[in-house]
């Protein structure tokens, strides 16, 4: 919980945020993004087949949330230690240290990755990137929090957000002509490209010096329990996005196994045709990040945004479920791009907004709020999968996500904090 005084008193001047800042960060979202769309939609899928055909979908299932629920606590975790990072590993600013060292961290298991030959191995290793990528994750989001003015969130997001998206694209593009035959090629490039981002990120930032949060650990540990009467606007949010968040994983994570088993294409058509319905959803995805982002910046409101996102993916999500084509894939990947982008740009500024305390503990209370998406990752797996085997296929899996999108919206309508153009959020 927030000590009293903390909440009584005004939030401090936000720091000037330098002309590289964004750029930069950008960058960084691009390769993490790039990471996760890459082996989570076609490496991971490929790599577990190879293995074990007739047992795809299961252990896929036993991968991808056994690592989401050993990574749960990484956000929170790697945020709140960077609020109190100071001293001379501090100097290139608090959260610097955890971006970088996650991203070699990273890399470093990327490289052994390609060569394991056991379903267990690889979900070992994919636990240590995950985690290591969610730290490099939640110390950019934190630095948007420490270095962005409010009236300016919606547009810092969205500028993050359109990286992270044009990673997705290119993470996919890059891995799915690789997927079958060089997988180790794929995981190695990906490891390096994280580290290269990370690194500059680190050498072109110049932040203002930083005072750390102090406190001892017990502090450290009680600050996780947030009071749900005082930080109702946060929960809201919370609720809203796992909610959302599930729809979607819901779909990407079967997306391999939904083309070639749903609409009947080939394995390696299945793998070309990800690529391209990336890309497609990447273009619609910046349409929704530029016009949420700015526009929700413009007129101080972001919930009406986030409304409108979960109802066009639910609209989106109506395509396959009538009909298992390949068309119908198609006009799915490009609603469902502009209903993310819409959710990205607003809902990442949002979240911003209504932290419990965004100057002392932006880091660990982004970390919390991002729970919010590693919840639905881990559940989503064995979620769909038992959907799949329940049902004996895949269209009941989309009407599944369609009702947890619009569930979502009923939550986040229950928000009453907006942001004011120019100012603090009321």
């Amino acid at each position: 919980m927030v000590a009293p005084d903390a909440l009584a008193r005004p939030q401090a001047a936000t720091p000037a945020a330098t002309r590289a800042l964004l750029p930069s960060l950008a960058l960084v979202m691009f390769a993490v993004v790039a990471n996760y769309a890459a082996l989570l939609a076609v490496l991971l899928p490929n790599h577990v087949e190879a293995i074990d055909p007739d047992r795809k979908v299961t252990n896929l299932a036993i991968v991808t949330s056994v690592s989401f629920g050993f990574t749960i606590l990484a956000q929170p975790l790697v945020g709140a230690l960077s609020d109190r990072t100071g001293g001379r590993l501090g100097r290139r600013g608090r959260r610097a240290p955890w971006l970088l060292g996650g991203a070699v961290v990273a890399a470093g298991f990327l490289l052994g990755l390609g060569g394991l030959g056991s379903v267990a191995w690889i979900c070992v290793f994919w636990v240590v990137i995950q985690f290591a990528l969610n730290g490099t994750d939640v110390a950019a989001a934190a630095t948007v929090a420490d270095r962005v003015a409010p009236a300016r969130r919606g547009r810092a997001s969205a500028v993050l957000a359109g990286g992270g998206m044009a990673g997705a694209a290119a993470g996919t593009a890059f891995a799915g002509p690789l997927a079958v035959d060089h997988r180790p090629v794929a995981y190695t490039v990906l490891g390096l490209a994280v580290v290269a981002a990370a690194a500059v990120f680190v050498l072109l930032d110049r932040p203002a010096p930083e005072r750390p949060q102090g406190g001892q650990r017990t502090e450290l540990l009680r600050g996780f329990w947030r009071r749900p009467a005082e930080h109702a606007d946060f929960l809201w949010v919370f609720g809203s996005r796992l909610l959302f968040v599930l729809g979607y994983q819901l779909i990407l994570t079967y997306q391999l196994y939904i083309l070639t088993d749903y609409v009947g294409l080939g394995r390696g058509d299945a793998n070309r045709l990800i690529g391209l319905l990336t890309v497609l959803g990447f273009a619609t995805t910046v349409l929704g990040i530029v016009v949420g982002g700015w526009w929700s910046d413009r007129t101080g409101r972001r919930t009406v945004f986030l409304v409108a996102a979960a109802g066009i993916l639910g609209l989106a999500l109506t395509a396959p479920l009538a009909s298992p084509t390949t068309a119908a894939v198609v006009v799915f990947a490009a609603v469902q791009g502009l209903a993310g982008g819409l959710y990205l740009a607003c809902g990442n500024a949002l979240a911003i907004d209504v932290l419990p305390d965004r100057e002392g503990a932006a880091g660990k209370d982004l970390g919390l709020f991002n729970v919010a998406v590693n919840v639905p990752q881990t559940i989503a797996p064995p979620m769909a999968a038992a959907v799949i085997h329940l049902f004996d296929g895949y269209r009941a899996l989309f009407a599944v996500a369609l009702v947890s999108v619009a569930a979502s919206t009923v939550l986040v309508t229950r928000v009453r904090q907006t942001v004011h153009r120019g100012g603090e959020a009321t």
